[in-house]
């Protein structure tokens, strides 16, 4: 977590900085013998992620459990362990207003499960996580805040006390979280835009992204990430492409392997790649797909062998 890491802002939390596939967890210690664990990572990490639990709760001066998950955003990498963590500590799940009703009835059209071909257990939700209605845990008053753009449901939350902002995919040290409304023809760039603004006028002096280490430098950024924002609102089919390469890519560390044949004919079939190729044009949806495989396997993000694709 480099310098971030023994900042006073995250004095008595944890972080759980996880590989690419599952987000950021964070676990704070109510000090009432109950804990709180910000997102919980992806589905096949799951068993992971319990286990990272476990051990810290074991660890704490006193005896302490897991009571209450919350999600910043129902992405499947960022709550893929929410069922697992309710079978093995009996925890409530809170999430954002405008997911609730979907993950209700797992409506994984309206969860996006379905459309971006992405894996998630079932799991059910006990609360609603309310922008505007302060969230305690930790010891600390959290400001939730609404925060689309990446997307549209997405909260991020400020510990105006302590300086500390947990972004989720808002902002990272390097950008943030691939735009997925725009794969989807709706506009999001300017909600992104505001969302950078709000988090500039917050005054963080400590963030925990939804990826990536920790980091104090959050002028630098914003700078970054608001350079990135304006080449895609300059080049839209750009971050097509990046979007369209960082579905691929997820797919393929969930599965691990795949023949070229059954991955291009999952790429054909996955309705979010489908709208996406749709609203830039050009080459065969199927000749796209190879295109942006072309270009994983010369990045070293994905490799081919004897005709099966495995993930680097």
């Amino acid at each position: 977590m480099a310098a971030a890491s023994h900042h006073p802002a995250l004095e008595g939390l944890q972080v759980f900085e996880r590989g690419w596939l599952s987000s950021n967890n964070l676990l704070l210690f109510d000090g009432n013998g109950s804990a709180t664990l910000f997102d919980s990572g992806h589905v096949t990490h799951a068993a992971q992620t319990a286990a990272l639990v476990r051990h810290a709760l074991a660890a704490a001066a006193q005896p302490t459990r897991l009571a209450r998950v919350v999600n910043t955003h129902l992405h499947s990498d960022h709550c893929g362990g929410n069922a697992t963590l309710q079978r093995v500590f009996d925890v409530e799940v809170w999430v954002p207003p405008g997911r609730h009703d979907a993950v209700l009835a797992w409506d994984e059209a309206a969860l996006t499960y379905q459309s971006s071909g992405q894996l998630c257990e079932r799991f059910t939700p006990q609360q609603v996580l309310m922008p505007g209605v302060p969230l305690h845990a930790g010891g600390r008053r959290w400001e939730v805040l609404a925060a689309p753009g990446h997307d549209p449901h997405s909260v991020i939350l400020f510990d105006a006390a302590g300086g500390l902002l947990v972004s989720a995919d808002a902002l990272w040290e390097n950008g943030f979280g691939v735009v997925f409304p725009e794969l989807e023809g709706e506009s999001a760039f300017d909600d992104v835009a505001a969302v950078l603004d709000l988090i500039e006028r917050l005054g963080a002096q400590v963030v925990v992204p939804g990826h990536g280490a920790p980091f104090t430098d959050v002028a630098g950024a914003l700078q970054r990430a608001r350079s990135r924002l304006a080449v895609f609102r300059g080049e839209p089919a750009r971050h097509t492409r990046h979007g369209a390469k960082v579905l691929l890519k997820y797919h393929l560390m969930e599965v691990r392997e795949q023949p070229l044949g059954a991955l291009i004919d999952w790429y054909t079939r996955t309705p979010m790649l489908r709208r996406a190729h749709a609203g830039i044009g050009g080459a065969s949806l199927h000749d796209w797909a190879h295109a942006l495989l072309a270009d994983l396997l010369k990045s070293g993000a994905l490799v081919l062998l004897d005709g099966v694709v495995h993930d680097a």
